[in-house]
């Protein structure tokens, strides 16, 4: 009898450490936002992201660049109300989209990913939204040029309104000075050490000139060629204005010294006065800037693990879930 109730207080004990652990795991605050989990699609349509990830293989083998373009369409979409897709939508007779913004000039991938949901939609028709694939495709493009990878909670929906005015009055414009980057990711709810993360992404993809002119000339507003941005390498303002002769918005350029593999170089770059744009300069002429900075350009660094954990917060904004929005059949236009 004594050895039996020893046990059985035993397994009592062990039962109430399993409930407890069970109650802690259940209670520890997710990582993503109400109603989005990685296993969304599980049984409406289990190949989703196996189907993103062949055609984001398929872009990136024509052109690497594609991966900045699709990093650049994550974060254009989620600043501006959140990531539901709206920065796909075309402009109608009345509103002109966000993606006519002055901000967006020059954005690339929208067709890339309509193909992308035409592909879905042969498989599972009406499951999986627009503002998912985004998510999922950036991710994919990162880790496929040498970045890291991170999990992607799916379960948002696509918005119906766009408009050029909000996304000229959320995103950041390539002449901000530091505190003014600071400000903009500060109303998102981001750091200045994570805006310094995310400036990161500018280690891939290519820019149109429109972006850089304004580091190049008139830098002070002298109306004069030769007024460029003094923090800036002088060979290397040199060698771009070869490639952007003043007035010239359309030539792109490659915005890295290693544009098509993600890496360390984009901060080595800005140390040395060789950063693509003025936000690019601007984050050295801060202490806190210049150290983040030091620190990401050096092998072993945090820069890999926070870049991806920026990446999984940026995708939790204003997101639509439930009966919010729609599935659009096609990602340039509202049902």
């Amino acid at each position: 009898m004594m050895a039996s109730a020893s046990i059985d207080y035993r397994n009592a004990v062990l039962l109430a450490v399993v409930v407890f652990a069970t109650l802690c795991a259940c209670e520890a605050k997710s990582p993503y936002a109400v109603g989005l989990s990685e296993d969304f699609y599980e049984k409406t349509c289990p190949q989703a992201a196996a189907i993103v990830d062949a055609y984001v293989t398929k872009f990136l083998r024509k052109d690497r660049t594609f991966a900045g373009a699709f990093n650049r369409l994550q974060f254009h979409d989620c600043w501006v109300g959140g990531c539901d897709g709206s920065v796909l939508l075309n402009s109608t007779g009345s509103i002109q989209a966000e993606r006519e913004a002055h901000v967006n000039f020059g954005l690339r991938g929208v067709a890339e990913i309509d193909e992308i949901k035409a592909g879905l939609e042969y498989f599972c028709p009406g499951v999986v939204s627009c503002a998912d694939i985004l998510i999922m495709a950036a991710r994919d493009a990162t880790a496929k040029v040498g970045g890291p990878t991170w999990p992607v909670a799916m379960g948002r929906r696509d918005g119906v309104n766009s408009t050029a005015l909000m996304a000229d009055t959320n995103l950041p414009f390539p002449v901000l000075n530091f505190s003014g980057l600071v400000a903009n990711f500060a109303a998102k709810g981001f750091s200045a050490k994570e805006m310094i993360t995310l400036s990161g992404a500018h280690t891939i993809g290519q820019s149109h000139c429109n972006g850089i002119l304004p580091h190049l000339y008139n830098f002070t507003g002298k109306d004069d060629a030769t007024d460029t941005d003094p923090a800036m390498n002088k060979n290397f303002a040199v060698f771009l204005k070869k490639l952007c002769p003043q007035g010239n918005r359309t030539n792109t350029i490659f915005i890295d010294s290693t544009a098509s593999t993600f890496d360390r170089a984009y901060y080595k770059n800005v140390l040395h006065g060789k950063g693509i744009f003025m936000t690019d300069s601007a984050l050295i002429t801060n202490p806190l800037g210049k150290k983040v900075v030091r620190s990401f350009s050096k092998p072993g660094s945090s820069f890999f693990t926070e870049f991806a954990a920026g990446m999984v917060k940026m995708g939790n904004l204003g997101v639509l879930t439930g009966t919010e929005g729609e599935i659009r059949k096609t990602c340039q236009f509202v049902n």
